[in-house]
């Protein structure tokens, strides 16, 4: 695949691309999506290079708008504006970078966030999280590998960070024909850096960790466990870097006990834990394996979170991928006391909610135990949803009670 910077934009010689007859009534009602099946797959078409600009012309010679294309992908192309005379260059992304960042400004979240979460910020297939004065960005389509210098000039002209992180190992970007890769494109990164949430300090390590670094996506959650947590001893299962183990502890848990399978997490949840002068018991362990011992041993917990890796990473995992999430909640369900609290969460894209949440009513059941839901969350608002890709409402969540 080509992965050359596109060159300068010009809405006046910028390549067409034609819409089938009758076939632009989705992209007319909203949607930022294009299939290959609504196009004109002309030979010429097909030749355009992998993440170029288009302008996208309706049967009738009508101009819809703007966007990246990719001949090769089912997503064939993802609108940028609906204005086909705009121009796409390092000025109209920092107006676009400028309106995210507006909205994480009136959430109070501006400098620890995520910034951009794609369609729904106006950029479609771009991830980008701030860490202060460091960013991590994610371009999982052609079109924003092909337009990512312009998005760092574009990032320097809106923040100015002193280190910019290119995290493009998101398995995804396979989809579009793009090589996995991580570099630092801007600055130095000689360690973990360090971010705030709800008033904790973490670190969070950007060369090395999960996904773009933090999950910013659980702060609302962790805050609503975190104000349950008072008295209480917490489990924390799949703890990566501490992120609900020492809001617990800060908020006053009579203990708290993380577990995780990685040393590297651990000793991030232990730098934090250490950050926010709280004691953090960790224990490296794959958690299925340390809740049966837990259990074995007669340990209960006043506050149990399960906070998983995706356990479906494509549809035909769904199967097993459920009886995983079932598996989680009898396990878990049998290490709350009475009367405390479970969380459990999925963030796997391919898992409905719905199923997520029978799964666990399932797993409850397995463990002969009762209770009563007392929240159904997602991510927090700096991960907006756009409106005609509910889809993209990947993470589910549950906070119950336990009888």
């Amino acid at each position: 695949m080509n992965n050359a910077p596109l060159p300068a934009d010009s809405p006046a010689s910028r390549p067409a691309i034609h819409l089938q007859k009758g076939r632009s009534r989705r992209l007319r009602s909203g949607h930022p999506w294009i299939f290959s099946n609504e196009l004109e797959m002309s030979p010429e078409a097909k030749a355009l290079p992998p993440g170029g600009l288009v302008t996208l012309i309706d049967a009738g010679g009508e101009k819809l708008g703007v966007a990246t294309f990719n001949p090769h992908s089912l997503i064939a192309a993802r609108l940028l504006d609906r204005d086909a005379a705009q121009t796409i260059d390092a000025a109209f992304l920092a107006a676009r970078l400028g309106k995210a960042l507006e909205l994480r400004r009136a959430l109070g979240i501006e400098r620890h966030c995520r910034l951009v979460h794609s369609e729904a910020d106006g950029l479609p297939g771009l991830i980008l999280d701030r860490f202060g004065d460091v960013a991590t960005l994610q371009a999982n389509t052609a079109g924003m590998e092909r337009l990512t210098p312009l998005l760092l000039e574009a990032l320097d002209l809106v923040l100015a960070p002193r280190a910019v992180v290119l995290k493009n190992d998101s398995p995804v970007r396979g989809l579009e024909g793009l090589e996995i890769g991580h570099a630092v494109a801007k600055g130095v990164i000689d360690g973990p850096v360090e971010l705030e949430e709800n008033g904790a300090r973490f670190v969070a390590d950007l060369a090395h960790g999960q996904k773009t670094g933090w999950f910013f996506d659980q702060r609302d959650n962790r805050a609503f466990v975190a104000a349950l947590a008072r008295g209480r001893r917490v489990l924390d299962l799949y703890t990566y870097a501490g992120g609900f183990a020492v809001q617990a502890a800060l908020a006053g848990a009579a203990q708290v006990t993380a577990v995780d399978r990685s040393a590297e997490s651990l000793a991030l949840a232990e730098q934090s834990a250490a950050l926010n002068g709280v004691a953090v018991a960790t224990v490296r362990a794959e958690a299925f394996a340390e809740m049966e011992r837990l259990q074995a041993a007669g340990e209960r917990f006043g506050v149990v979170v399960a906070d998983p890796p995706a356990f479906v990473k494509s549809k035909k995992d769904l199967a097993a991928g459920a009886k995983g999430y079932r598996k989680m909640a009898r396990l878990a369900a049998a290490l709350v006391e009475p009367g405390g609290f479970l969380f459990a969460a999925s963030c796997s894209h391919h898992m409905p909610a719905a199923l997520f949440a029978e799964e666990i009513a399932h797993g409850l059941s397995l463990a002969g135990r009762s209770g009563r839901i007392l929240r159904i969350a997602g991510a927090g608002p700096d991960h907006p949803i756009h409106p005609h890709l509910p889809e993209s409402a990947y993470l589910k969540a549950m906070v119950l009670q336990l009888d």
